[in-house]
This record gives C-alpha cells, structure tokens and sequence, in this order.
C-alpha cells in the first residue's frame, strides 16, 4: 500500500487548484487524475467568463497551464481513477484505483460530473456514430452536415454555435418554448444563420443503420409525432455527480451530490470536497477554483491539527 499525505481524487479546476496550494504548503499532494485530466472543461471549446484571459481560453489550454502550474511546486499526478474508498474507519483513509492501493491522512474528492444521457431507445448503440455529448471532441467529423442540438442551457448553446464551425445546418431541440442559457449566448445562437430552434419538444428514439439518419420528436403539448433527419445528434441536457464510489462512504443528497459545509468539509473528519461532485447550483470554472482553494486550506489546517495522533498511529502500527 501506497502512503500518501494527501490525496486528491479528480483533476478539474477544484482539484489541480487543490492541488496547487498543498503542493505550495508542502504537503506533497499526489492527484489520481480519472478517466482524463481536466474533467468537463478539457472537453470545453473555449472558457470565456473565467478572469484573467481577456480573450477567453480553450478549455484544453486553461488545464494545461493550470497542471503545470501545480506540477511546478511539486504536485504529483497518478493517470489511474479511484473505484473504491474506505473512508469509515478513520484516517488514514483507503483509495483504490484499478492499478494501486493508496493510503492517505487526507483526502480531497473532485472527482466531477458526467453529462447526462436521453435514455431512449437508439442511443446507447449509436453512441460514437452520431450521437455525441461533445462538440468540441467530435465536431470535425460533422463538416458539411444537418445535425440536432438536444438543450437549451448555456452548455447546449455554445457548444451548438461551436457545431456551425463544422456543420451544415443546426437545430437546437427544446422541451420548452424558451431558453434557460444566458442572454449573451442567446443572442449569438439567434443571430447565428445556421442555427434554428424546434421548441417544445423531446427526442423519444434515435435511429440509424450503423449511423445516425433520424431522430423520432414528440410535441410536448400536442403528443404528435414525427421522424426528422439528421446526420448526427448531440446531447446536453446537464450532468450528475460521478459520486458511485462514495455510496455508503459519504453524506450525499437525493441526486448523489456530496454534501458538504461552508469550509468544504464532508460528513467525514479528514476527507473535504469540492467542485461539481458538491455543487449542483454554480458549476463554474471560478467558483470549482475558488472551493478547491477553500478545500485545500481546510484540509492543510485539518492535517496541521491531528499530525501528532496521525503519527503516535504509524509509530504504532
């Protein structure tokens, strides 16, 4: 087993700026970093509301510059992702990937969210061809087609504007009759020539031989029904919590989100947390920057404070 002092399970804005300040108080941090560094914003076209870039960042760079930022100070990165914990018996706490067991005094959980699914017939299968949940990973391969946008948030509208990049035409698909995103956005997407709007209604199957060539739509107030073609649907109609592993382990709400206090603390004395995988009202890249810090500094002052009894129980063992 694998000692650490901290751990910080995820890599997102929370945790490489967890990250950042234990690593800058010499706690040695180590960050098992899941499925891909960066979370959700590695997969953003462009950051334009986070401060300091006038002109915006790519998702990908603003990751880039923030790893190696905490990299710098001595932050070290394990490219595995977390299966099970054993956080009821106390500190030092137990994390497993599929590759390791870890042993830490602290643990800091970011581990994110994951864009939700339709949950209709055609999807699952025709996952990876035509129907994607990001248009800026899979965008190219639309160049010249006729695709559906599902949403109406802000995820949907600029990843759709994005999408006019590539594709020929785009439809935004909206149960409502109106649009939740923000009014900049909005107005960009109405403005956008190639972008146009079915309102008031949901997509009830995807079909496709091999590929995506249409999509069934159902009015909301009528419950008509009609096939639309498409060559490609892309989803984002929100996120849940990647929070499976901390079943029995942690206080959770309803929707599997971390519950935690002011100070980032969780049900557990010693594990904090931070980000989406405890924020389902923000989710901004500023405000997961601003709980990784809060979560860092608790977690520094927690450790500060049981030193002595953590090492009377190595000393011991």
């Amino acid at each position: 087993m694998q000692k650490e002092r901290v751990i910080i399970i995820g890599s997102g804005p929370a945790g490489l700026t967890a990250a950042l300040y234990t690593a800058r108080a010499q706690m040695d941090p180590l960050v098992i970093v899941g499925p891909q560094m960066g979370g959700q914003v590695a997969i953003t076209h462009e950051v334009e509301n986070y401060p300091g870039f006038v002109d915006g960042i790519s998702g990908p760079d603003l990751i880039d510059v923030m790893s190696k930022q905490a990299e710098r100070f001595g932050t070290r990165y394990a490219y595995e992702e977390v299966v099970e914990v054993d956080f009821t018996s106390g500190s030092p706490f137990t994390v497993k990937t599929h590759q390791n067991v870890y042993s830490a005094d602290v643990v800091i959980v970011t581990a994110g969210a994951s864009p939700r699914k339709l949950g209709v017939p055609g999807e699952d299968m025709l996952t990876g061809q035509g129907v994607s949940y990001c248009g800026t990973c899979d965008g190219f391969f639309f160049r010249g087609k006729d695709i559906v946008v599902i949403g109406g948030g802000d995820s949907a509208l600029e990843e759709g504007i994005f999408l006019t990049r590539f594709a020929n035409k785009v439809e935004i698909i909206h149960r409502r009759d109106e649009l939740r995103g923000g009014a900049t956005l909005q107005k960009r997407a109405f403005n956008n020539d190639k972008i146009s709007f079915i309102w008031d209604t949901v997509v009830t199957e995807i079909r496709g031989d091999g590929m995506v060539n249409e999509v069934v739509l159902e009015n909301v107030k009528t419950g008509e029904q009609t096939v639309h073609p498409t060559e490609g649907i892309f989803i984002f109609i929100g996120h849940y919590p990647n929070s499976n592993f901390l079943v029995d382990q942690l206080e959770m709400d309803e929707e599997g989100y971390v519950l935690t206090d002011e100070l980032m603390r969780t049900s557990v004395p010693g594990v904090f947390a931070a980000g989406e995988i405890q924020d389902p009202i923000y989710r901004q890249v500023a405000t997961s920057v601003g709980q990784g810090t809060a979560a860092a500094m608790q977690a520094e002052k927690w450790l500060s404070e049981h030193e002595s009894e953590l090492l009377e129980a190595v000393t011991a063992d």
